[in-house]
């Protein structure tokens, strides 16, 4: 099996949940990784810090650098990575997955946090993009990965939350527009998202708490489906917008019921997923209730 020994990771949002999955996955071959985010202290909500994620990967194998970086600052982001091709001597792939979210109307959203999500879903992956870009571009197979969703464009997905769809989709452009831009400089530019909802924080807190993890698959399955993308050749793989379960069924995988919370619980399909896009033989998933029902479940 392809490995990424040896090969340098920089995520963003990598201090827990999906990120930290990625992260872990890479250093189990032995791969260098860069955690990028906010939290150097731990929050009563949400679980890891940078240095917590570090430890983790220095205990799968890999070699590990917590960095403080909002990606919201662009010179955060410079010295992020400039930190981080000191440490390391390059940058092979960059994997875009800091998210903010809301998934609240137009007059339920205040301006505070449209600017927050625009800042680091769309803004932020572009400027990481951006400056990871050159010492890609020197890399042997250098990959980009964007953990956004396939570009949908229904009103449906848009109806109950303008703001966040427009943030997340924002991500999914720069998907779009890099690949092609890169495509002769031979840097993949892909973008990875869930076909059912995963264990995080994220869903925990918003979605429906307990009942809602329980019914989502753990992060693991797009830790596995990201290193799949990270071992496929850079200048062959590029401008595709997957979905994990159906990335690890292409691979070769056939058993998923590992990856569930609890495997009595009909699995829970996410927001953005086209209804074209059939999960792989033997995999049932449910409807996800709209956003504007998400809402009112809060």
């Amino acid at each position: 099996m392809p490995s990424l020994t040896g090969k340098t990771l920089f995520v963003s949002g990598g201090s827990r949940g999906i990120g930290l999955a990625i992260a872990l996955r890479a250093a189990r071959d032995g791969a260098n990784v860069a955690i990028a985010a906010k939290t150097a202290e731990p929050h009563p909500k949400l679980k890891g810090t940078i240095y917590t994620a570090a430890e983790q990967v220095r205990a799968a194998g890999g070699k590990a650098l917590p960095v403080l970086c909002d990606i919201r600052d662009e010179a955060q982001v410079m010295a992020a990575i400039d930190r981080t091709v000191a440490e390391f001597g390059g940058i092979d792939i960059c994997v875009n997955n800091a998210s903010a979210i809301s998934l609240t109307n137009s007059q339920a959203t205040d301006m505070k946090r449209f600017d927050l999500m625009m800042g680091i879903n769309t803004r932020g992956t572009f400027v990481v993009s951006k400056y990871c870009i050159p010492h890609l571009k020197k890399a042997e197979n250098p990959h980009i990965l964007m953990l956004s969703p396939p570009l949908d464009m229904r009103t449906k997905w848009f109806e109950h939350s303008t703001a966040y769809t427009m943030a997340k989709f924002g991500m999914s452009m720069c998907v779009l527009g890099l690949a092609g831009e890169l495509k002769s400089a031979g840097v993949a530019v892909n973008a990875l998202w869930p076909r059912t909802t995963i264990a995080t924080a994220a869903v925990g807190n918003l979605l429906g708490g307990d009942a809602m993890m329980r019914a989502s698959r753990t992060p693991d399955i797009m830790g596995d489906a990201a290193h799949v993308i990270f071992t496929k050749p850079s200048r062959e793989f590029t401008g595709r917008f997957c979905i994990d379960d159906r990335v690890l069924h292409d691979s070769g995988v056939r058993d998923f019921e590992h990856y569930r919370v609890d495997p009595q619980i009909a699995l829970m399909s996410d927001f953005f997923v086209p209804d074209d896009d059939l999960p792989p033989p033997g995999v049932t998933v449910r409807a996800l209730p709209s956003m504007g029902e998400a809402q009112k479940g809060r």
